[in-house]
């Protein structure tokens, strides 16, 4: 386990509660102004900050941490060494930022172990910034350094409206102190002083909230079922299991900012009459469940968590449960059992978990995302919450945003901003001069969106007209080199191997996908009797047969999982049919289906490839051209490796 930070100031439980009721505008000059301080819009001393998320510490910022820490010791530097979390531009990560007093706060990327040292000479001693390593400064109350860009204003960050992510890579995680001074509890404040449940679960709804877990439920609705139900315990639960591949929203949002999900709990938590509350999150979530329990320490020692919350009458207790990494328990009910210590499989509905839930009880399932949302929609009002966005969908929606593109890493964006935008003007577009393709969007239950659809909004409703769901946030972005089939096949075989195998349609149904698409991308050479025949019926019978999975699968991941064959069904058919017809892979990535032929003009006989074939398949003498021969050759690619003339080509 990883620990939390060990500069983390410690603070007593008199002392937390004399902050508590300083952020709440009640009295207590001192703590007020040791808020302000906090904020940090100017430092008394040099303060340093490092990300060490789990992206900053995956690219070398451990050793960034060790360096600077040494740095400062040696030099007796009178200086705040402050730890946070992912600022979301992971593609540069690690992300080092410098604040002097009197001096706005400037970023720094790719800081690695070996440059930490010499960055800090440069800007503490010379007062220069290095140009090939300054993001840009950040807007305070300091002296603006000159020549140097604010951060708002980067190509990544200009565009996007930050809102969950406003605190993410910007303060410590492990201090209650800074989420406080950044305002921190004073939505729940409001909620418990002026509010009634059906109060707050109306202004919920009012936002035009919906949940951010995928299937776009109204919020505020889904609340009013629980909140209206008789019983003597209900739960809430906080699905931050994320197991979606390329999908990282909740890990960086509990990383960077774990007071604002405790905080969106509560207020949930209130709204709904529930007591007892469970984050369930996976086990490989090391660093974000050591900083969640820290922050869940803090806010009981505080009184924001525990009995008589803020005295207000409200009790709530949090605890953690975490899971194996099964990404059947995404679904709630399946979640559900998962923490009452059984399989993880889902149950028929209804009843409906707001009915009969977590251990029989009625029982509301948000994602980490959507609770997020909560201290900003209660904080600030529904109104300016619902401001932003479409008709049907409200607010912002963040991003994990990989794959094929320049910038990658975490982004928030109203909703109504295109496909485009993201890819493009945020993301930075398509490296190495390739040309876009297709972004998968809501992973492996979601859909593909090719070039001609790149202006479609991010909205719940627009994706969905064009074979696409919003799903959790992650967003791949792929680029001429994909073959489509192969990505069907790799979502098809994530599903079939994460299925729970309770139902027929999902189990079998998905298997019989996967041998179809395996088919179709298999050569000659591999196949016996009637293979061939097999090859065309299962193409035929493909889109039928995904038809019928999704809509005889009682549950949310039988009926989304035939999505990527459609997606790429529809928009990249022809791709389909060179693996069909023609036994080719256009994108040149399906091995079996590739042929390896020598240039004659360009090979020399040096008798590399022959030597590496592991086959024998390729002959021929010193200092003359070699053959391959076609029947022998396993398509493995080792001809290509070794090869220094560039004489193997591949059709």
């Amino acid at each position: 386990m990883i620990a939390p930070n060990p500069n983390t100031t410690v603070l007593d439980p008199a002392e937390l509660t004399r902050m508590v009721q300083a952020t709440l505008g009640r009295a207590d000059e001192a703590a007020q102004q040791k808020l302000v301080k906090l904020r940090r819009e100017d430092v008394q001393r040099t303060t340093i900050f490092l990300g060490t998320g789990t992206c900053g510490l995956g690219a070398g910022a451990g050793k960034t941490l060790e360096t600077v820490q040494k740095y400062v010791e040696e030099r007796g530097l009178d200086a705040d060494i402050v730890e946070v979390g992912c600022v979301g531009l992971c593609a540069v990560e690690p992300i080092l930022d410098v604040q002097m007093p009197g001096k706005n706060r400037v970023s720094f990327k790719q800081v690695t172990g070996d440059k930490a040292a010499g960055l800090l000479d440069s800007v503490l001693e010379a007062g220069n910034v290095p140009e090939d390593m300054t993001m840009g400064q950040f807007r305070g109350e300091g002296e603006a350094w000159e020549g140097v860009t604010y951060i708002d204003e980067h190509p990544f960050f200009a565009p996007q409206t930050r809102w969950v992510l406003a605190n993410c890579g910007m303060i410590d995680p492990g201090s209650l102190e800074e989420y406080l001074a950044h305002g921190g509890y004073t939505a729940l404040s409001k909620a418990l002083s002026q509010m009634t449940p059906a109060e707050l679960c109306d202004e919920v709804e009012k936002s035009g909230l919906r949940g951010r877990g995928g299937g776009g439920f109204p919020t505020g609705t889904k609340w009013k079922f629980a909140l209206n139900q008789q019983a003597d315990q209900k739960y809430l639960i906080c699905n931050a299991d994320e197991g979606d591949p390329g999908a990282f929203m909740d890990r960086a949002i509990i990383e960077g900012d774990p007071h604002r999900l405790v905080e969106g709990m509560a207020i949930a938590a209130y709204a709904i009459g529930a007591t007892v509350a469970y984050v369930y999150i996976r086990a490989e979530y090391p660093l974000a469940i050591a900083r969640l329990e820290e922050a869940i320490r803090q806010a009981e020692a505080a009184g924001l968590l525990g009995r008589n919350i803020l005295d207000s009458g409200f009790d709530l207790k949090i605890k953690m449960k975490m899971g194996a990494g099964a990404f059947v328990c995404g679904e709630e009910t399946a979640l559900m059992h998962s923490i009452e210590g059984k399989r993880g499989m889902p149950r028929p509905r209804p009843p409906f978990p707001a009915v009969s839930g977590l251990f029989a009880k009625p029982t509301n399932v948000n994602n980490v995302e959507t609770l997020a949302n909560l201290p900003k929609i209660v904080g600030d009002g529904s109104e300016n919450f619902s401001a932003m966005g479409t008709n049907n969908s409200k607010g912002t929606k963040v991003f994990a945003l990989s794959g094929k593109v320049e910038r990658t890493g975490l982004v928030e964006v109203a909703m109504g901003t295109t496909v485009r935008n993201i890819v493009f003007d945020i993301g930075g577009g398509i490296p190495n001069a390739k040309a876009y393709k297709s972004v998968q969007i809501g992973g492996p239950s979601g859909g593909c969106i090719p070039r001609q659809h790149l202006d479609t909004e991010v909205d719940y409703e627009s994706l969905k007209q064009v074979g696409a769901i919003m799903g959790s946030g992650g967003l791949v972005v792929m680029d001429e080199d994909t073959c489509m089939v192969d990505v069907a096949k790799f979502f098809m075989d994530f599903i079939q191997r994460e299925s729970c195998g309770k139902c027929i349609p999902c189990r079998e149904g998905t298997r019989r996908m996967l041998e179809i698409l395996e088919r179709i991308t298999r050569g000659r050479q591999s196949e016996s009797k009637n293979d061939a025949l097999e090859r065309f019926k299962g193409v035929m019978y493909m889109e039928r047969l995904a038809k019928v999975i999704q809509d005889t699968s009682p549950c949310g991941l039988g009926q989304t999982a035939p999505n990527p064959v459609l997606s790429t069904l529809r928009f990249f058919r022809d791709e389909y049919e060179a693996h069909v017809f023609e036994r080719r892979c256009p994108a040149k990535v399906c091995p079996d289906l590739l042929t390896y032929v020598i240039n004659e003009q360009t090979c020399v006989g040096c008798t590399l490839c022959g030597k590496a074939c592991p086959t024998e398949a390729i002959t021929g003498s010193p200092k003359s051209p070699h053959l391959i021969d076609e029947d022998k050759c396993v398509h493995c690619g080792a001809c290509v490796n070794v090869c220094r003339f560039d004489a193997v080509l591949v059709h």
